[in-house]
């Protein structure tokens, strides 16, 4: 039988009819009012170029739409839809209209209209520039630099896209708002918050602005700009206003974003890289140079040395490497970032250099490891670069695993980091190799194995997880380890594949769980009084495996609850319902949690659960405690006060006569009462919203690195 042709033409005109009858239509009900326009955007969307004779007629209705308030987010969204059509729509005609509307929203407290907004008037921008004039673009860039903040990132990245945009059609725009808008992306590079699309929409921004050489706005000027806060020298060029604020006010994370837009710059004028390069190692060498100045210098030399070789200016690593022995803690960490940075721009010149200082250098060991591990960082993500690292695989493996059994438990982390990323490149060869570890007669060795795994998985499809399907059972046996520390780690290792990609465990869950849950109980013989002057301090040794025990129950309840017997996982929450300050705020947690997944099971437990919660909530601290400890208690008062909240939200529960008991005494105390009365009122807007939103997204709320 032949290929069956099909074609939408016919149904055309009787789909478009009965879409037009609804949006016309002005005495429906509100749902259906915003489907119908929902409906007719997809239908012009997909089927507009057999309605051209049609436009006139519906889409003044949409520009109506839009001047509604109550329809007026719906229409943004369907013009939208229309917008970015590959059949081009003409809709033209509209936009006069439409752009002044769109600005206008741009200053609603509407959260949702705001994002829709700026992705509409992008889709324009980008799609219709014919019919764009001067006055549009004011209209529209006079309403962006107030978006410009860390107090809505994925605000932030909208405008800046939308900024890029216009520079592509309308570079004059720009120039005519820099005044008003540069400051305000200044102090979001500056913002301790920026990241992810948001930083990368900021770098994007100023590597296409210094491209376009408008007057008081090339690449002089930005750098200026961006290095007014660290530099000094008064005002800027090019944002004006009053002399910045000390340097030292600045976070770590402002010197990264400012390195990354530096290097974007210097990116996008080739010519700038080697003076630019220069300057910064003239900085780095200057023994007068703050801090600040060394830490920015170095973080731009590794930024740029990236994706640039610069072993053509002069012995920039011998530069980098002198700086390891500053007293400053940020600036010795920025230079050893910058070393396995620039080591990455040219691995075959510089690789071998940091190895070599590795075996040779114990005193800048840990940060020449540190080193190491950004120039693998910088070549697994990618097939092409893997390519370049494997042939050197072999002789890092060595050098790595000559540090498997360090004593400093700093060091042993950032091998085990190193070496995992490093099997990410070579899992064939690898993988096995660090398994053949989990034999080893050092419990260093065999922690710094399974650490290592932990950097092997990610929540993203890997080459190497059909791998670890086969081999990670023997990894995870550790958690029944002899050595404490090991059993530690096994079970930070646990938890990342629970939360991460939980399929690699569901299947060994059987065997790993009496482990797991052994850890959860509190063991007399890790306990031991220690001696500090006239005083004698308890110390539990197994307070963090605990903890880690807890975690990893938290996670399994998310990813894995339907391979657990529930009664049995609350038999051991109702034991940490006794413990410790840490692990008592773990379970309330997980109460709170199960309340909402598993309500009738813990419905059936609640009278082994009252007890626990009431002595907290009704406990108080030694009156000769520190103000610490009084914080503690109350913290821990408020934890089982919402654990509390969270029972009476259970179907039924008001039928436990001990839980109605429990909370009239509650209420009886006036202290208590009016807490409870607060928390119950914060619960019952907050908690459903979690629960769904954690349900649907898989989200774990804990540390699962």
């Amino acid at each position: 039988m032949g290929p069956v042709n099909l074609t939408s033409i016919p149904y055309v005109q009787p789909i478009y009819s009965s879409a037009l009858k609804r949006l016309r239509a002005a005495d429906i009900d509100q749902e259906v009012k915003e489907r119908a326009i929902t409906c007719m955007g997809q239908v012009i969307a997909s089927m507009g170029d057999a309605l051209e004779a049609e436009l006139s007629e519906c889409l003044p209705i949409f520009v109506d739409r839009l001047r509604n308030e109550i329809t007026r987010l719906t229409a943004v969204r369907a013009v939208t839809l229309v917008a970015r059509s590959p059949l081009k729509i003409d809709i033209n005609f509209i936009l006069p209209d439409c752009v002044p509307l769109l600005a206008g929203y741009l200053r609603k407290n509407h959260r949702d209209l705001k994002l829709a907004s700026l992705n509409c008037l992008n889709a324009f921008f980008q799609n219709y520039t014919s019919a764009m004039n001067e006055a549009l673009y004011k209209t529209v860039m006079d309403e962006l630099a107030v978006l410009i903040s860390d107090g809505d990132l994925h605000i932030s990245q909208l405008v800046l896209t939308l900024l890029g945009t216009v520079m592509n059609i309308s570079p004059s725009s720009i120039r005519e708002i820099h005044e008003a808008i540069l400051p305000n992306i200044h102090s979001l590079v500056l913002s301790s918050l920026l990241q992810g699309s948001a930083m990368t929409a900021c770098l994007s921004f100023f590597a296409k602005l210094v491209t376009l050489q408008l007057p008081g706005l090339g690449f002089d000027e930005i750098f200026a700009l961006l290095t007014s806060r660290v530099y000094g020298g008064g005002r800027s060029a090019v944002s004006g206003g009053a002399a910045p604020p000390p340097p030292s006010t600045l976070h770590r994370q402002a010197y990264r974003s400012l390195s990354m837009c530096i290097a974007a710059i210097c990116e996008s004028c080739p010519a700038q890289i080697i003076p630019t390069v220069q300057r910064f190692i003239s900085d780095v060498k200057n023994p007068s140079s703050p801090d600040s100045v060394k830490m920015l210098s170095l973080l731009c030399l590794g930024e740029i040395g990236k994706s640039n070789d610069l072993s053509t200016i002069g012995k920039v690593h011998l530069e980098i490497l002198n700086v390891f022995g500053s007293q400053s803690e940020d600036v010795r960490s920025a230079a050893s970032y910058a070393l396995g940075s620039v080591s990455a721009g040219n691995l075959q010149t510089y690789l071998p250099f940091i190895l070599s200082e590795i075996q040779s250098n114990q005193k800048r060991q840990y940060l020449l490891l540190h080193s190491l591990k950004e120039v693998i960082t910088c070549h697994y993500i990618s097939p092409e670069a893997i390519a370049t690292l494997k042939p050197l695989v072999p002789h890092i493996w060595d050098v790595l695993f000559t540090h498997f059994e360090s004593v400093e438990e700093g060091t042993r982390n950032v091998v085990a980091e190193c070496v995992g990323k490093l099997t990410l490149v070579d899992p064939h060869t690898l993988l096995g190799k660090l398994q053949a570890n989990l034999k080893s007669p050092s419990a260093y060795v065999r922690g710094t194995a399974v650490t290592a795994l932990k950097y092997t998985i990610s929540d993203q499809p890997q080459p190497i997880d059909s791998l670890l399907h086969e081999c990670i059972a023997d990894f995870l046996s550790t958690i029944g380890d002899p050595d404490l520390n090991v059993r530690r780690v096994a079970l930070v290792a646990f938890n990342s594949a629970a939360h991460n990609k939980p399929s690699l465990i569901r299947d060994l869950l059987s065997s790993i769980l009496p482990n797991l849950y052994q850890e959860t109980k509190v063991r007399k013989e890790l306990i031991r009084e220690v001696e500090m002057g006239p005083f004698k301090h308890t110390v539990d040794d197994g307070l963090d495996l605990r903890k880690a025990a807890f975690e990893c129950m938290y996670t399994l309840m998310e990813t894995c609850l339907e391979q657990l017997d529930v009664f049995q996982f609350l038999s051991h929450i109702e034991d940490g319902l006794k413990d410790h300050y840490d692990i008592r705020m773990l379970t309330f947690l997980l109460l709170v949690r199960l309340s909402h997944l598993r309500p009738a099971a813990l419905l059936q437990r609640i009278e082994k659960l009252i007890e626990p919660l009431r002595s907290t909530i009704q406990g108080k601290a030694k009156a000769n405690s520190v103000k610490q400890e009084f914080e503690k208690q109350d913290e821990l008062k408020r934890s089982a006060m919402r654990a509390v909240a969270a029972l009476l939200t259970i179907p039924e529960s008001d039928k436990s006569p001990q839980l109605t008991e429990f909370v009239a005494q509650i209420k009886a105390n006036a202290d208590t009462a009016q807490l409870f009365e607060s928390i119950q009122a914060d619960s019952s807007s907050i908690l459903p919203a979690a629960a769904s939103s954690t349900s649907k997204s898989g989200v774990e709320p804990m540390d699962s690195s």
